[in-house]
C-alpha cells in the first residue's frame, strides 16, 4: 500500500515544477492529477522522470455514462486518455458517471452506465489500464450526481465483468453519505483499484481536526492485503508542503 498526492487539490497553488518537487521532497513516490487535456503533459513527464515519481491516475473528460446518447463521445474521450496514459506510464483512469437524469428511471440509468462501461473494456484490456468509476457525495460537493452509493458501484463492477473496470473508493465522500463501513470495504477490496481521502468537515487535512478516524480504516485496508494507492485529495488549510512532510510520517505504511 502506498500514498499518492493529488496535485491540483493539495498543491494547486504551486507551479508544476515546485509541486512535483514538493511531492518528492516530502517522501512520496506517486502523484495524480484531474484533467490532463489542459496541461503541459510533456513537462509532467520530464519532471517525473527527473524526480523518480510515478503518475498514479488521471481523469477522463466529464461526459455522462448514464446518458446513452453520450456514449460515443465518452468512448472517444477514453481512447485519448488511454493514449495519454500509455505515454505517461499511468495505469489508472478516474471517471465520474454523470448527473442523475430526471426523465429516466434509475434502473435505466444503471443499465446505461453498465452498457457504456462494457464498450470501454476492449480498449482498456488491450492497453492494460484500469478505469475507475467514482461514487461521490450528493449532500455537499456534487448535488445531483447519479452514483453515490458504494453498493451500487460494486454491483456495476460485477455486471461489467472485467478486471479492468473497478471502483475508486473516496473515503471522504462515502463518510458524508454514511456509506463508509470498513467491513464493506474489506469484503469488496477486489473491486477497488484506488482510494481517496480527506478530512471532514471541510475536505481539509485528513489527520487534523477531523471526525473521520483514518488510522484504523487505513490499517484495515492494508491488513486485508490491498497493495494499491491511497490518494491524498484534500484542500490544505495549513502550509501544504510542510503538511505533506508531516503526513508522510504519520500514515500507516
Amino acid at each position: 500500500m502506498f500514498y499518492s498526492v493529488c496535485i491540483p487539490a493539495v498543491l494547486g497553488k504551486l507551479n508544476t515544477n515546485d509541486a512535483l518537487c514538493a511531492v518528492a521532497e516530502a517522501g512520496f513516490s506517486h502523484y495524480e492529477i484531474w484533467s490532463w487535456w489542459d496541461k503541459d503533459m510533456d513537462e509532467y513527464l520530464a519532471l517525473q522522470k527527473k524526480l523518480g515519481l510515478s503518475i498514479e491516475g488521471i481523469l477522463v473528460d466529464l461526459i455522462s455514462l448514464v446518458n446513452a446518447e453520450c456514449h460515443d463521445a465518452y468512448l472517444e474521450a477514453l481512447k485519448k486518455t488511454v493514449a495519454m496514459c500509455q505515454k505517461m506510464g499511468c495505469k489508472k483512469i478516474i471517471s465520474q458517471v454523470g448527473q442523475e437524469m430526471n426523465d429516466l428511471s434509475r434502473a435505466q440509468q444503471h443499465a446505461n452506465l453498465v452498457a457504456g462501461l462494457r464498450r470501454c473494456v476492449p480498449y482498456l484490456e488491450e492497453a492494460g489500464i484500469t478505469l475507475m468509476i467514482e461514487p461521490l457525495n450528493t449532500k455537499i460537493d456534487h448535488i445531483g450526481y447519479y452514483l453515490w452509493q458504494s453498493k451500487e458501484a460494486f454491483e456495476i463492477i460485477d455486471e461489467v465483468g472485467s478486471a479492468n473496470v473497478k471502483v475508486i473508493f473516496d473515503l471522504y465522500h462515502q463518510h458524508i453519505m454514511n456509506d463508509l463501513v470498513i467491513e464493506d470495504i474489506v469484503k469488496n477490496i477486489d473491486k477497488i483499484a484506488h482510494f481517496h481521502m480527506a478530512g471532514h468537515p471541510g475536505r481539509h487535512e485528513p489527520l487534523v481536526k477531523n471526525e473521520i478516524d483514518y488510522i484504523p480504516i487505513l490499517t484495515a485496508i492494508r491488513d486485508c492485503g490491498y497493495q494499491g494507492g491511497i490518494g491524498l485529495e484534500y484542500m490544505p488549510v495549513n502550509d501544504p508542503v510542510q503538511g505533506l512532510k508531516e503526513l508522510c510520517g504519520q500514515l500507516p505504511k
